[in-house]
């Protein structure tokens, strides 16, 4: 029989890049991640938010640092992930989780334009901090990325097609990315939110976010960002090794529920 193996749960001394990091889940995500031992880049395109985020986790007792970062500027990305792992001394998790609210009709004239952001933000984004992240990446003893999707991306909802494209995308890269990196290491993984209390669905009612929630999910509630800022972290425990090109809805059971 073979011998039982002690694998690491903790991820105390590895230094975590966060995009979209001001709020919602992504600031979850920093916070959770800086509770355990983690060193955090908190970015996002809100510097304020952001240097908001990282002071709220040096008051706790962690280690932060905030950067400003537009996430469809290909120039910031480079300068924003090599001064990440300059001033930290490397990198080992990379966590793509900015996003925008893109709703507008196939045949709206602000179409192509709201097209072009979604994209940008939401796709294109996530190679470029990838590729400008591997360098780091390749030196580290537990090389993570994990991508933030939808449950967009397993299914849809009308007047979302460029929103639901992008994610769609992060998915299919982020299994093309597992095969093409798994060899070196380097597991990629893919979360998928559904109903989630965030900036995005604040202008929700109570009300509404009862019976939506009730109606479509085995749980019968919306989720906190926390719960999915722990699926996260749990993707980038030294332990989990052998996970990779996952798509994980973290949902209250959306997509399991038929009727």
């Amino acid at each position: 029989m073979p011998e039982f193996k002690e694998l690491s749960r903790s991820v105390k001394g590895l230094t975590v890049l966060i995009t979209g990091a001001a709020s919602g889940m992504g600031r979850a995500t920093a916070r959770v991640f800086a509770a355990e031992g983690a060193s955090v880049a908190v970015t996002d395109h809100d510097g304020q938010g952001a240097q908001a985020v990282a002071k709220e986790i040096v008051a706790n007792g962690g280690a932060a640092k905030a950067w400003q970062l537009d996430v469809a500027d290909g120039g910031e990305i480079k300068r924003a992930v090599n001064d990440v792992a300059v001033q930290f001394g490397g990198l080992d998790v990379v966590v793509n989780n900015a996003g925008i609210s893109v709703r507008v009709a196939i045949d709206d004239e602000a179409y192509e334009d709201a097209w072009a952001r979604g994209i940008a933000v939401m796709l294109t984004a996530h190679p470029r901090i990838i590729r400008a992240a591997l360098p780091h990446l390749r030196k580290s003893r537990s090389p993570r990325i994990v991508n933030i999707a939808s449950t967009e991306a397993l299914g849809a909802t009308a007047l979302h097609s460029p929103y639901s494209a992008a994610k769609g995308g992060v998915a299919s890269l982020t299994r093309s990315l597992a095969v093409e990196l798994g060899r070196e290491g380097i597991t990629v993984n893919c979360i998928c939110p559904g109903p989630i209390r965030t900036a995005i669905t604040e202008r929700i009612s109570e009300e509404h976010k009862t019976i939506y929630a009730k109606r479509r999910t085995a749980l019968g509630r919306y989720g906190d960002p926390e719960e999915v800022a722990h699926m996260t972290l749990s993707l980038c425990l030294p332990a989990a090794s052998f996970l990779t090109g996952a798509v994980i809805p973290v949902d209250g059971g959306l997509m399991a529920r038929n009727a």
